[in-house]
């Protein structure tokens, strides 16, 4: 437990603290921005060296929660994605932004908060894995339906660019893992923190790239987050909650369902659409780890 909630913490004051180095000297990230790609590619590599096929099939053997899950994931955050962009006004290439973070799959660090919050590891584990596998169909199709009338949204593009930077890092982790398991555990050890770091790294290039524009949207785009990320969290645990699920199931999708993989969400919108458009994903990226630890902490003392 003390390890687990060292990474959470670890990872959170280095988003942190890479946020306000970007801050205060953008012009040392906004070089950084080719980066952005190949860094979330090793994020899915290390991903892909964790999953052990124990883990899944633990789940398997029960797939109701798995696929209960996974359907409140894609249909509560594109949905609330939506309506949040339509209420406030957000301009077209933010509410873009938010809907591609809402197609987007659960994100890595959701394992580590569903064990802090004594949720079912192996159901994250599962939702995770299944969502990522999922993603190169449902990401920019949901985008595309969701989006299209804003902005123009490459669909066929971006699932090419969703295969190449996602799946098939996850696949080739799962293969050493399968192939040379003693070097894919020695290798794990140590990705995890790399990958925290990565994903810092990743935040702090967008908000110096996005700096300027923050100054005069921040406000509306930030309120768009925690209203996004906090539904995501509360409708996820009624939908499970509804379907049957029992607490500790309720809590692990509610936080897969809360959190998503904003890394790819911003990766995308860099390289698909307007600029603008990954500043959501980089807030995303740093509010919904500060939310998930609070949630995990008040679940952590209850039974």
């Amino acid at each position: 437990m003390k390890s687990t909630l060292s990474e959470a913490l670890f990872a959170t004051a280095a988003l942190l603290l890479a946020c306000a180095a970007a801050w205060l000297a953008p012009q040392a990230f906004v070089p950084l921005k080719p980066l952005i790609t190949p860094a979330l590619g090793l994020v899915m590599f290390g991903m892909g060296l964790t999953l052990t096929g124990a883990q899944l099939a633990a789940v398997l053997r029960h797939p109701r929660w798995l696929l209960l899950g996974i359907g409140l994931q894609f249909v509560i955050m594109p949905t609330l994605a939506f309506v949040i962009a339509g209420r406030l006004g957000l301009s077209a290439p933010l509410a873009a932004g938010l809907i591609l973070v809402g197609a987007c799959p659960g994100g890595t660090a959701s394992n580590v908060m569903t064990y802090l919050a004594r949720g079912d590891v192996a159901l994250s584990v599962a939702m995770t894995a299944a969502s990522t596998l999922i993603a190169p169909l449902a990401t920019p199709w949901l985008t595309l339906w969701l989006a299209g009338a804003r902005v123009d949204v490459p669909a066929l593009a971006m699932l090419a660019e969703i295969l190449r930077i996602v799946l098939l890092p996850v696949l080739a982790g799962m293969l050493l893992r399968w192939c040379l398991e003693g070097v894919a555990r020695r290798l794990a050890r140590w990705l995890p923190g790399l990958a925290m770091l990565l994903v810092a790294l990743i935040v702090a290039i967008i908000l110096a790239l996005n700096r300027p524009r923050l100054a005069a949207t921040g406000t509306l785009v930030a309120g768009a987050v925690v209203l996004h990320n906090g539904l995501g969290f509360v409708l996820g645990y009624v939908g499970a909650a509804l379907g049957g699920a029992r607490p500790a199931q309720r809590r692990a999708i509610a936080i897969e369902v809360g959190m998503q993989n904003s890394g790819l969400a911003t990766a995308l919108a860099l390289k698909f659409l307007p600029p603008l458009a990954a500043l959501p994903a980089a807030l995303f990226s740093v509010w919904q780890n500060l939310a998930a630890l609070g949630l995990a902490a008040v679940w952590r003392r209850r039974r």
